[in-house]
Protein backbone atom coordinates (compact mmCIF):
# COMPACT_ATOMS: atom_id res chain seq x y z
CA UNK A 1 0.00 0.00 0.00
CA UNK A 2 2.53 2.49 -1.19
CA UNK A 3 1.66 6.20 -1.13
CA UNK A 4 1.87 6.76 -4.52
CA UNK A 5 -0.57 4.56 -5.16
CA UNK A 6 -3.07 5.41 -3.04
CA UNK A 7 -4.23 8.48 -1.49
CA UNK A 8 -5.47 8.71 2.88
CA UNK A 9 -7.52 11.11 4.28
CA UNK A 10 -8.03 12.67 7.78
CA UNK A 11 -11.35 12.89 9.09
CA UNK A 12 -12.47 15.85 11.29
CA UNK A 13 -12.95 15.43 14.91
CA UNK A 14 -15.68 13.69 16.03
CA UNK A 15 -17.02 12.17 18.72
CA UNK A 16 -15.05 9.53 20.53
CA UNK A 17 -17.60 6.19 20.61
CA UNK A 18 -15.70 5.01 23.55
CA UNK A 19 -14.42 7.63 25.69
CA UNK A 20 -17.78 10.07 25.98
CA UNK A 21 -15.14 13.18 27.24
CA UNK A 22 -12.60 12.51 23.86
CA UNK A 23 -12.65 13.42 20.52
CA UNK A 24 -11.32 11.09 17.67
CA UNK A 25 -9.98 11.05 14.25
CA UNK A 26 -9.49 8.43 11.83
CA UNK A 27 -7.66 7.48 8.57
CA UNK A 28 -9.31 6.67 5.79
CA UNK A 29 -7.83 4.74 2.33
CA UNK A 30 -9.87 7.02 -0.49
CA UNK A 31 -12.94 5.35 -0.84
CA UNK A 32 -12.89 6.56 -4.25
CA UNK A 33 -10.03 4.15 -5.04
CA UNK A 34 -10.72 1.56 -7.68
CA UNK A 35 -8.91 -1.22 -6.71
CA UNK A 36 -10.14 -1.42 -2.84
CA UNK A 37 -10.93 -5.09 -3.15
CA UNK A 38 -7.24 -5.79 -3.48
CA UNK A 39 -6.34 -2.98 -0.73
CA UNK A 40 -8.30 -4.80 2.08
CA UNK A 41 -6.00 -7.49 2.74
CA UNK A 42 -2.95 -5.40 3.14
CA UNK A 43 -4.93 -2.88 5.17
CA UNK A 44 -5.81 -5.41 7.96
CA UNK A 45 -2.60 -6.68 8.24
CA UNK A 46 -1.45 -2.75 8.71
CA UNK A 47 -4.06 -2.34 11.26
CA UNK A 48 -7.32 -1.01 9.04
CA UNK A 49 -10.85 -1.77 10.09
CA UNK A 50 -14.16 -2.03 7.28
CA UNK A 51 -17.02 0.27 8.35
CA UNK A 52 -19.45 0.41 5.20
CA UNK A 53 -17.60 1.29 2.42
CA UNK A 54 -14.78 2.97 4.74
CA UNK A 55 -10.91 1.23 4.91
CA UNK A 56 -9.93 3.44 8.19
CA UNK A 57 -7.45 3.46 11.00
CA UNK A 58 -7.57 5.85 14.36
CA UNK A 59 -5.26 8.54 14.33
CA UNK A 60 -6.39 10.77 17.44
CA UNK A 61 -3.49 13.24 18.11
CA UNK A 62 -3.98 13.21 21.59
CA UNK A 63 -4.67 9.79 22.39
CA UNK A 64 -3.38 6.21 20.82
CA UNK A 65 -5.77 3.92 22.66
CA UNK A 66 -6.60 1.85 19.78
CA UNK A 67 -4.63 -1.21 19.11
CA UNK A 68 -5.26 -3.64 16.36
CA UNK A 69 -5.58 -7.02 17.58
CA UNK A 70 -5.59 -10.34 15.68
CA UNK A 71 -6.27 -14.09 16.93
CA UNK A 72 -3.67 -16.45 15.86
CA UNK A 73 -5.88 -19.17 14.49
CA UNK A 74 -3.19 -21.73 14.08
CA UNK A 75 -2.46 -21.84 17.83
CA UNK A 76 -6.06 -20.81 19.21
CA UNK A 77 -7.50 -23.10 21.69
CA UNK A 78 -10.64 -22.62 23.25
CA UNK A 79 -10.60 -22.24 27.32
CA UNK A 80 -12.83 -23.72 29.34
CA UNK A 81 -14.94 -21.24 29.52
CA UNK A 82 -15.36 -21.19 25.49
CA UNK A 83 -15.84 -24.63 25.33
CA UNK A 84 -18.92 -24.70 27.73
CA UNK A 85 -19.93 -22.01 25.03
CA UNK A 86 -19.77 -24.30 22.55
CA UNK A 87 -21.40 -26.98 24.04
CA UNK A 88 -24.37 -24.59 24.92
CA UNK A 89 -24.91 -23.74 21.29
CA UNK A 90 -24.88 -27.42 20.08
CA UNK A 91 -28.03 -26.83 18.98
CA UNK A 92 -27.59 -23.85 16.63
CA UNK A 93 -27.23 -24.07 12.74
CA UNK A 94 -24.80 -21.78 11.47
CA UNK A 95 -25.23 -20.81 7.59
CA UNK A 96 -23.00 -19.13 5.21
CA UNK A 97 -25.10 -16.60 3.39
CA UNK A 98 -24.60 -13.71 1.08
CA UNK A 99 -24.76 -10.66 2.82
CA UNK A 100 -27.13 -7.73 2.45
CA UNK A 101 -30.54 -6.55 3.76
CA UNK A 102 -33.94 -8.49 4.73
CA UNK A 103 -36.70 -7.72 6.66
CA UNK A 104 -35.41 -10.37 9.12
CA UNK A 105 -32.06 -9.39 9.73
CA UNK A 106 -33.03 -5.61 9.73
CA UNK A 107 -35.68 -6.51 12.82
CA UNK A 108 -33.16 -8.60 14.49
CA UNK A 109 -30.65 -5.88 14.21
CA UNK A 110 -32.97 -2.94 15.51
CA UNK A 111 -33.80 -4.87 18.31
CA UNK A 112 -29.99 -5.72 19.30
CA UNK A 113 -29.17 -1.70 19.01
CA UNK A 114 -32.21 -0.31 20.95
CA UNK A 115 -31.00 -3.20 24.05
CA UNK A 116 -27.38 -3.17 23.57
CA UNK A 117 -26.62 0.69 22.26
CA UNK A 118 -29.85 2.60 23.56
CA UNK A 119 -29.12 6.38 22.97
CA UNK A 120 -25.92 5.57 20.87
CA UNK A 121 -27.32 6.89 17.23
CA UNK A 122 -27.70 3.90 15.88
CA UNK A 123 -31.13 2.58 17.85
CA UNK A 124 -32.99 3.37 14.92
CA UNK A 125 -31.13 1.83 12.05
CA UNK A 126 -33.42 2.02 8.98
CA UNK A 127 -32.80 -0.05 6.19
CA UNK A 128 -30.31 2.16 4.62
CA UNK A 129 -28.40 2.59 8.08
CA UNK A 130 -28.42 -1.14 7.52
CA UNK A 131 -26.90 -1.45 4.37
CA UNK A 132 -24.40 1.57 4.25
CA UNK A 133 -22.73 0.13 7.81
CA UNK A 134 -22.66 -3.45 7.46
CA UNK A 135 -21.95 -4.14 3.57
CA UNK A 136 -19.38 -2.37 0.23
CA UNK A 137 -19.95 -3.57 -3.32
CA UNK A 138 -16.35 -4.07 -2.87
CA UNK A 139 -16.06 -6.10 0.01
CA UNK A 140 -15.70 -10.19 0.36
CA UNK A 141 -18.15 -10.38 3.06
CA UNK A 142 -20.12 -13.48 4.08
CA UNK A 143 -23.29 -12.73 6.75
CA UNK A 144 -22.66 -15.91 9.16
CA UNK A 145 -26.43 -16.48 10.09
CA UNK A 146 -26.96 -18.91 13.26
CA UNK A 147 -30.12 -19.82 13.39
CA UNK A 148 -32.03 -22.23 16.41
CA UNK A 149 -34.41 -24.35 14.09
CA UNK A 150 -36.13 -21.42 11.78
CA UNK A 151 -35.47 -18.79 14.40
CA UNK A 152 -32.77 -16.58 13.41
CA UNK A 153 -30.62 -15.86 16.57
CA UNK A 154 -27.66 -13.70 15.35
CA UNK A 155 -26.01 -12.86 12.00
CA UNK A 156 -21.81 -11.50 12.37
CA UNK A 157 -20.70 -9.91 9.33
CA UNK A 158 -17.41 -11.65 8.45
CA UNK A 159 -14.94 -10.16 5.29
CA UNK A 160 -13.11 -12.89 4.51
CA UNK A 161 -9.29 -12.12 2.76
CA UNK A 162 -6.54 -14.47 1.56
CA UNK A 163 -4.63 -13.82 4.87
CA UNK A 164 -7.45 -12.92 7.02
CA UNK A 165 -10.88 -13.04 8.04
CA UNK A 166 -12.18 -9.47 9.47
CA UNK A 167 -14.94 -9.91 12.45
CA UNK A 168 -16.72 -6.70 11.07
CA UNK A 169 -19.51 -6.97 13.33
CA UNK A 170 -21.82 -9.04 15.06
CA UNK A 171 -25.85 -8.39 16.16
CA UNK A 172 -27.90 -11.12 17.77
CA UNK A 173 -31.13 -11.70 20.13
CA UNK A 174 -30.72 -9.76 23.13
CA UNK A 175 -33.26 -12.52 24.97
CA UNK A 176 -30.36 -15.09 24.36
CA UNK A 177 -27.62 -13.29 26.50
CA UNK A 178 -27.39 -16.81 28.46
CA UNK A 179 -25.95 -18.15 25.27
CA UNK A 180 -22.94 -16.16 25.11
CA UNK A 181 -23.85 -15.55 21.20
CA UNK A 182 -21.08 -12.86 20.73
CA UNK A 183 -18.22 -15.46 22.38
CA UNK A 184 -19.90 -18.26 20.08
CA UNK A 185 -19.95 -16.50 16.78
CA UNK A 186 -15.86 -15.30 16.95
CA UNK A 187 -15.07 -19.21 17.89
CA UNK A 188 -17.18 -19.78 14.39
CA UNK A 189 -15.32 -16.88 12.72
CA UNK A 190 -11.97 -18.97 13.82
CA UNK A 191 -13.30 -22.11 12.63
CA UNK A 192 -13.93 -20.42 9.24
CA UNK A 193 -10.99 -19.30 8.99
CA UNK A 194 -9.24 -22.30 9.82
CA UNK A 195 -11.20 -25.00 7.48
CA UNK A 196 -10.13 -22.21 4.59
CA UNK A 197 -6.48 -21.97 5.58
CA UNK A 198 -6.29 -18.52 6.84
CA UNK A 199 -3.83 -17.48 9.47
CA UNK A 200 -5.60 -14.77 11.27
CA UNK A 201 -8.90 -13.56 12.25
CA UNK A 202 -9.24 -9.48 12.86
CA UNK A 203 -10.75 -8.22 15.96
CA UNK A 204 -10.88 -4.78 15.77
CA UNK A 205 -9.55 -2.87 17.90
CA UNK A 206 -8.42 -4.07 21.95
CA UNK A 207 -8.04 -0.82 24.34
CA UNK A 208 -6.65 -1.98 27.31
CA UNK A 209 -8.30 -1.11 30.59
CA UNK A 210 -11.74 -0.53 28.72
CA UNK A 211 -14.42 -3.33 29.76
CA UNK A 212 -16.20 -3.09 26.05
CA UNK A 213 -12.93 -4.65 25.16
CA UNK A 214 -12.28 -7.64 27.93
CA UNK A 215 -13.76 -9.85 25.93
CA UNK A 216 -11.14 -10.27 23.35
CA UNK A 217 -8.12 -10.68 25.64
CA UNK A 218 -9.50 -14.36 26.36
CA UNK A 219 -8.95 -15.70 22.76
CA UNK A 220 -5.32 -16.58 22.95
CA UNK A 221 -3.15 -16.07 21.98
CA UNK A 222 -4.10 -12.76 20.81
CA UNK A 223 -1.61 -10.53 18.52
CA UNK A 224 -1.40 -6.93 18.95
CA UNK A 225 0.14 -4.09 16.91
CA UNK A 226 2.55 -1.51 18.06
CA UNK A 227 4.92 0.93 15.84
CA UNK A 228 7.35 -2.04 15.68
CA UNK A 229 4.58 -4.46 14.27
CA UNK A 230 2.62 -7.31 15.36
CA UNK A 231 3.31 -9.19 18.96
CA UNK A 232 2.04 -11.34 21.15
CA UNK A 233 -0.30 -10.16 23.77
CA UNK A 234 0.81 -11.50 27.62
CA UNK A 235 -1.91 -14.05 29.05
CA UNK A 236 -4.80 -12.66 31.11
Amino acid sequence: MRSERVRLFQTLPHACGYFAERTAQNLVIDPAAPQLDQLYGPALERGFRRAGGHLYFPSCPQCKACTPCRIDVANFVPNRAQKRCLKRNADLTLLECIPGYNAERHALYERYLRTRHAGGGMDEAEASDFRRFLTAPWSPTLFLEFREGHRLLGVSVTDVCLTGVSAVYTFFDPDESARSLGTWAILQQVELARRRGIPWVYLGFWIDGHPKMDYKRRFQPLQVRGPDGWTVMPNP
